[in-house]
C-alpha cells in the first residue's frame, strides 16, 4: 500500500510487531489452556509489542529519571498481568493496554514524520551542486561551497540557483514558492539580482556570485528554520514542567488509592478487597500517562512553525510564534515597507525650457551617482547615456549637485541651493508629496521635477486586514516629510504617523509606546515592521521584529524575529492569524487532554471506568490531540473575516 512508503525502517518493525501480538493474542485466545502455560502463551505476545517500553522504563530507573510514560505503563501492564496471573483470569487487558499504547506512539511518530517530510520538502532550497565554465568551455559541476565570492556560474532551466548573485547574461522565469510562498514565477533578466534557493525554469543565466555560500540567502534560510525548535514558547515550557510534576503526582496518588482504601477496611474488621483496590490504581495509572500533552503540544508549534515558512513567513521559533499572536499595535516604517523603496518621477514642471530638456539636463547631472533619486532621473529620460559632455560634477552636502553640461554651468538641488546661487525659485504650484528637486542653468531658475516614492499595491488592503484582526492602532514612523508622511498615513487609514525621524528617533518612539502600554497596563504587544536595512535597532526593540522583503538582507536576518520573505505587507495579517490559530490549538489540546483525563481518572479511581475507557483516555486523546495539532500545518488565507475568526 502507498502509504507504508512513507514509513520509516522503524516505523515498519513496530507495525509488524504491533500485528504479530494482536493476531497473537487472537489465536492464544481460542487455546484451551490454564495455569502457567496459559501466562507464558500470553507473555509472548505481551513482550513481542511491550519489550521495549519495559526496557525504557528500566533504564529510567538506572538513570534515576523513572517518572515517565514508559514507567506508568510498564507498571500499570505488569500490575495487569500480575493480578490475571493472581486470579487465574484475563490477562488480556493488560497486553491491550500496551499494544493500543503502542499504536498511539506509532501513530505520533507517523505524524511527527509527515510534518517533518512536508516541512522538508516546502524547504528543499539548499543546491547539490554548481556550474562553472571549464577551461575547454564544458560546464563541470562543483560543490556550492568552493565557489568563491565574484565566480561567473551557469545555472540551466530546470536547477536551482546555488549562490546569490547578479544575472550577466540570459532572461528566465523563477520559481520563488519555496522562497517566499509566492506561486506566482518570477521574470528576470540581465543586471538583476538573483537569490539561491529559486528554481530556474526557462533559460539558461550566467550569474555572477555576490555572495559564499555559507552567507547565500539559501543557507540562512536553512539555519533559521532548523533553529526554530530549539526556541521554545511558554507553552511548551510549562508542559515540561508540569509533566515533570504531574507524573510523581500521579504515581504516589495510585499507590495511595491501591494501600489506603484497603488498609481503611481492615482497621474496620473487614476484608482488604487488595485485588478491586490495586486494579483501580492500574486503570488509574493509564489514564493519567501524559503523551497527548507531552506529543501534541510540541508537534502543534512544530506544525504552526511549517504551515508559516510554507507561506513564505519565517518565524525564529515557537516562542516568537506565541509572542506574535498577542500583538495588537503594529508600528511601520514606511520606505520599503508600506512604499515600494522605488522612486518615480512623478511631475516635471518646466519654466522656460521645454519637459525633455529638463529632465535631460536633471538626467545628466545625475549620471554617475548611486543615489535613488538619480536612478529615477536616469529612468525617466531614459537617452541619458548621450554624447553630450557632462563634467565637474560637485556635491554641495544638504543642498545637491553642480556640474558642467557642454560648457553651462547646471545646478540641481533643493531651495537652499536656489536660494544660495541667487535663482528666482518658487514652490510646485500644484502642492505634490514627494521631492522637488530645482534646477538652475547659468544661474537662471528653469523649472523644477518631483520625485516620489511609489505605495504598495497591496498597503492599504494590508492595515485594512490588520484592522479586520482586531489589531487596535497602526502607526507609521519615517523620516520623510510631514506632509509626505501625512499624505501617505491618510492614504492607507494609519491611526498614528511620525515624521522626520532619524534612526535614534524610531528607536524612541517605539520606546515611548511600549512604556504608554506598561503604564495602561495594557497586555498586547508591540510590532514593528521594517525592511530590515536601516531598521535593525527598532527591529530589536519591539517585542516582535518583522522585517520585509529581507531576502539577503543579513541586518533582517539577525535582528527580526520574523522574516517575511518577500515585501508582501498582507503577510503580516497572515502571520497573525497563523499565530492565533496555533495557540488556539495549543490551548484545545491542553484543556481538552487534561479534561478528559481528570473526568477518566474520577471514574477510574471510583470503579466506574475500566481497562478498556482508561485505554481511550489515554491513547485515544492522544490520537485526536495529534490529528489537531497537525491543522496548524495548513496556511490561512492573508485577511481576517472577524477579529476573533482564529480558531
Amino acid at each position: 500500500m502507498r502509504w507504508l512508503e512513507g514509513l520509516s525502517k522503524k516505523q515498519r518493525t513496530n507495525l509488524q510487531r504491533i500485528i504479530a501480538a494482536a493476531l497473537l493474542l487472537l489465536i492464544i485466545a481460542w487455546l484451551p489452556l490454564t495455569g502457567l502455560p496459559r501466562f507464558f502463551a500470553y507473555a509472548v505476545p505481551y513482550l513481542l509489542v511491550g519489550y521495549d517500553v519495559l526496557y525504557k522504563a528500566w533504564k529510567g530507573i538506572l538513570n534515576r529519571q523513572p517518572l515517565d510514560e514508559n514507567l506508568l505503563m510498564a507498571i500499570a501492564t505488569l500490575g495487569a498481568m500480575s493480578l490475571a496471573i493472581y486470579e487465574d483470569g484475563d490477562y488480556t487487558e493488560g497486553i491491550a493496554v500496551m499494544l493500543f499504547y503502542q499504536i498511539g506512539e506509532l501513530f505520533q511518530s507517523c505524524a511527527v514524520s509527515k510534518s517533518r517530510r512536508d516541512i522538508t520538502a516546502l524547504m528543499d532550497i539548499r543546491p547539490d551542486y554548481a556550474n562553472i565554465e571549464g577551461a575547454d568551455g564544458q560546464l563541470e559541476q562543483v560543490d556550492p561551497e568552493e565557489v568563491t565570492t565574484g565566480s561567473l556560474i551557469i545555472v540551466q532551466p530546470g536547477e536551482k540557483i546555488p549562490l546569490d548573485g547578479v544575472i550577466t547574461a540570459g532572461k528566465s522565469t523563477l520559481n520563488t514558492a519555496a522562497l517566499t510562498g509566492e506561486s506566482l514565477p518570477r521574470e528576470v533578466s540581465e543586471g538583476e539580482e538573483v537569490i539561491s534557493g529559486s528554481v530556474n525554469l526557462t533559460g539558461l543565466l550566467k550569474i555572477r556570485t555576490t555572495k559564499e555560500f555559507d552567507e547565500s540567502t539559501a543557507s540562512k534560510i536553512l539555519a533559521l528554520v532548523s533553529e526554530a525548535s530549539s526556541r521554545k514558547s511558554k507553552s511548551e515550557a510549562f508542559i515540561t514542567r508540569f509533566a515533570r510534576a504531574y507524573t510523581p503526582a500521579v504515581v504516589s496518588a495510585a499507590a495511595v488509592l491501591a494501600l489506603i482504601p484497603p488498609l481503611a477496611n481492615l482497621g474496620l474488621g473487614e476484608t482488604g478487597d487488595w485485588g478491586t483496590w490495586l486494579y483501580r490504581a492500574l486503570v488509574f495509572l493509564v489514564i493519567s500517562c501524559p503523551c497527548a500533552l507531552v506529543i501534541s503540544i510540541p508537534l502543534t508549534f512544530f506544525a504552526g512553525l511549517g504551515g508559516a515558512s510554507r507561506a513564505g513567513i519565517l518565524v525564529k521559533g515557537s516562542n516568537y510564534l506565541e509572542a506574535l499572536a498577542e500583538v495588537d499595535t503594529v508600528v511601520f516604517d514606511k520606505t520599503g515597507t508600506l512604499t515600494k523603496g522605488i522612486f518615480e518621477v512623478t511631475a516635471v514642471h518646466p519654466q522656460t525650457l521645454d519637459r525633455q530638456e529638463l529632465l535631460h539636463l536633471a538626467a545628466h547631472v545625475e549620471r554617475y551617482s548611486k543615489h535613488p533619486i538619480a536612478a529615477s532621473l536616469r529612468a525617466a529620460y531614459p537617452h541619458e547615456a548621450d554624447d553630450c559632455r557632462v563634467e565637474a560634477i560637485q556635491e554641495i552636502a544638504g543642498q545637491g549637485i553642480k556640474a558642467q553640461v557642454n560648457g553651462h554651468t547646471v545646478h540641481l538641488g533643493n531651495s537652499k541651493l536656489m536660494a544660495a546661487i541667487g535663482a528666482d525659485w518658487h514652490k510646485c504650484s500644484q502642492h505634490l508629496t514627494g521631492t522637488t528637486l530645482h534646477l538652475a542653468l547659468d544661474g537662471e531658475y528653469e523649472g523644477h521635477v518631483v520625485i516620489s516614492d511609489v505605495l504598495k499595491p497591496t498597503a492599504k488592503e494590508a492595515i485594512k486586514a490588520l484592522q479586520a484582526c482586531g489589531i487596535k492602532e497602526t502607526v507609521m514612523l519615517t523620516g520623510d516629510s510631514k506632509a509626505v508622511a501625512e499624505k501617505v498615513a491618510g492614504e492607507l487609514g494609519i491611526s498614528r504617523v511620525y515624521s522626520e525621524l532619524l534612526p535614534a528617533g524610531k528607536v524612541a518612539q517605539v520606546e515611548a509606546i511600549l512604556e504608554n502600554k506598561k503604564k495602561s497596563h495594557q497586555k498586547g504587544k508591540v510590532a514593528f515592521t521594517g525592511d530590515g536595512i536601516n531598521d535593525a535597532p527598532v527591529l530589536s526593540r519591539a517585542d516582535i521584529g518583522i522585517a520585509m522583503g529581507a531576502l539577503g538582507s543579513d541586518a533582517a536576518i539577525e535582528a527580526a524575529d520574523v522574516v517575511l520573505m518577500d515585501d508582501e505587507p498582507l503577510k503580516i495579517s497572515q502571520a497573525i492569524r497563523l499565530s492565533r490559530r496555533t495557540l488556539a490549538i495549543v490551548r484545545e489540546n491542553t484543556w481538552g487532554a487534561i479534561g478528559i483525563k481528570l473526568l477518566f481518572l474520577l471514574l477510574g479511581a471510583l470503579g466506574l471506568s475500566g481497562m478498556w475507557g482508561a485505554i481511550f483516555a489515554d491513547v485515544g486523546v492522544t490520537v485526536i490531540a495529534v490529528l489537531n495539532a497537525t491543522r496548524a500545518l495548513m496556511v490561512p488565507g492573508n485577511t481576517c473575516k472577524t477579529a476573533f475568526s482564529e480558531t
